[in-house]
């Protein structure tokens, strides 16, 4: 049974034997037995929202952090694109992962015969 079923399962017989037949004892056990053995449930139940709570406060700070860094990133890359001996064409700035300017493509494209004949037709 699932863990939802189980927490479910564990109120409804909670609540209906409350307002019931609060008085009543089954297998020899009253009902603040019965609450008492059920406690663990609840109390696992806490524990695992108290940690998705956690959880989720330290996704946002690391989200947070991320950002400032990717912010300081992008400061000392303009400063290393910015500087005389390095460059958009240095060492440097290729090792940070980025495309040195010699490297990168004009942007100039020209199609082949055979593509141009494809693009009409698909046009």
């Amino acid at each position: 049974m699932s863990q939802r079923k189980v927490l479910e399962k564990i109120v409804m017989v909670t609540t209906a034997w409350t307002n019931l037949r609060s008085g009543k004892s089954f297998s020899g056990r009253n009902l603040e037995q019965f609450k008492a053995k059920v406690q663990a449930s609840h109390d696992a139940r806490a524990v695992m929202a108290n940690l998705d709570a956690q959880y989720e406060a330290a996704y946002a700070r690391i989200a947070a952090a991320d950002r400032a860094s990717m912010d300081e990133i992008h400061v000392i890359v303009h400063g290393v694109r910015a500087d005389s001996d390095e460059g958009e064409d240095g060492e440097l700035y290729s090792a940070m992962g980025y495309v040195r300017r010699s490297k990168r493509s004009s942007g100039l494209t020209r199609r082949r015969e055979g593509e141009a004949s494809k693009a009409k037709t698909v046009e």
